[in-house]
């Protein structure tokens, strides 16, 4: 494994990291998962307090007994509100869960502007507690997890407060891509979240692996050999949920090169040429919302996109099945309760025929998936 320098940390971290949120649910077959990817030089762990239904910390805990010293340590804090108490309290659950004394890098997660601004750096607030804790020793660096837009984000990296940032980024969602070569620039450690878009791009799609003349094994291989060849991009997550998927994905990791400047270019040009195909389709303005039968128009359309666009088949019509059931992070209902009112097609400022739209996607997304992928309950 050829190690990174994570920022200005100083440490050296593999550019895979293990993402524990995807964890097989019995947990000798989760520990034997781990202890794969560290036997094959994974050296970053990342995890957090919901993950697994908050089981994940503490078999996280359990898989680095013994080899506390041969890991990097990642877990995550909720900012639920502007007390360092309460966020001191967080923390210390935490090291309780994992069984260890300190973290190396601790994320207030998911944040953005507003809240660093109204619930962080803020008299007796969360920032205050974690000099505090940096200062004892138990938090080596602190670091943000974002999903804001781009001009926040650097905002919130211009404050010189954090060591590392983790944002999205993957071969479908480039937003970040100019935050993590700042991030860079600024000397923060950059880590990547959904390098397969949220289960997306593990789907399989003919056109994704036949982007490069000689093709690639599938679309995740695709999807993770972009995100390494990133100079920007320190650490990549990967949520692992079986041994093979380590095997795997390590193997990626090796590769001595991944993709060449030539193969860079070819793969966002076909990509852009994508999107503009898919803004013709629904460019996503939500002008047609709000429904009144709650018909989520926009995802659906977005759903299509990837089917017919991007080649993801089988995770469209999974994303389809979960819309509207119960616990799924995306609202709204599908496509069969249209009523055919119009309302949202006089909205549309693409003039599209939504309604007659709707019924031929809810025919072709409601058949059967070839093959079951997973997708993400939460955001992506």
């Amino acid at each position: 494994m050829e190690y990174r320098q994570f920022g200005q940390t100083g440490d050296l971290v593999s550019p895979l990291g293990f993402g524990a949120m995807r964890l097989p649910k019995e947990e000798k077959e989760a520990l034997q998962v781990m202890e794969r990817a560290l036997d094959l030089g994974v050296n970053y762990l990342d995890t957090a307090p919901y993950y697994m239904d908050g089981t994940s910390e503490i078999t996280v805990g359990k898989a680095i007994k013994g080899k506390r010293d041969k890991i990097y340590l990642a877990t995550k804090n909720p900012i639920k509100d502007a007390s360092g108490a309460n966020w001191r309290q967080r923390l210390e659950k935490s090291l309780r869960n994992l069984q260890v004394d300190y973290i190396d890098y601790y994320y207030m997660w998911s944040i953005n502007l507003d809240v660093y601004e109204n619930r962080i750096d803020v008299p007796n607030g969360p920032l205050e507690a974690a000099w505090k804790a940096k200062e004892e020793g138990l938090i080596r660096h602190l670091c943000f997890s974002v999903h804001d837009i781009r001009e926040n984000v650097m905002k919130i990296i211009d404050q010189n407060v954090f060591a590392a940032v983790l944002c999205q980024y993957n071969l479908l969602d480039r937003e970040h891509e100019k935050t993590l070569a700042y991030a860079k620039a600024k000397g923060l450690g950059t880590t990547v979240m959904g390098p397969v878009a949220g289960g997306r791009l593990a789907a399989p799609s003919e056109m994704i692996t036949k982007m490069l003349p000689q093709g690639v094994q599938s679309s995740a291989e695709m999807a993770l050999r972009f995100v390494f060849s990133n100079e920007n991009v320190d650490v990549t997550l990967s949520g692992m949920g079986t041994k093979e998927m380590v095997e795997e994905n390590v193997a990626t990791a090796l590769r001595s090169e991944q993709l060449t400047p030539e193969e860079l270019k070819r793969i966002t040009k076909i990509m852009a040429e994508k999107k503009k195909l898919a803004d013709l389709y629904c460019t996503g303005c939500e002008y047609c919302l709000p429904c009144p039968m709650d018909i989520n128009i926009p995802e659906i359309f977005s759903y299509f996109n990837h089917y017919n666009i991007y080649g993801l088949k089988d995770y469209a019509k999974e994303e389809y099945r979960l819309l509207g059931k119960k616990g799924h992070w995306v609202k709204g209902k599908n496509a069969q309760f249209c009523l055919e009112c119009g309302q949202c097609e006089k909205k549309c400022p693409q003039k599209i025929g939504i309604s007659k739209r709707l019924k031929e996607v809810h025919k072709i997304l409601s058949e059967e998936p070839e093959k079951k992928v997973e997708v993400d309950w939460y955001p992506r």
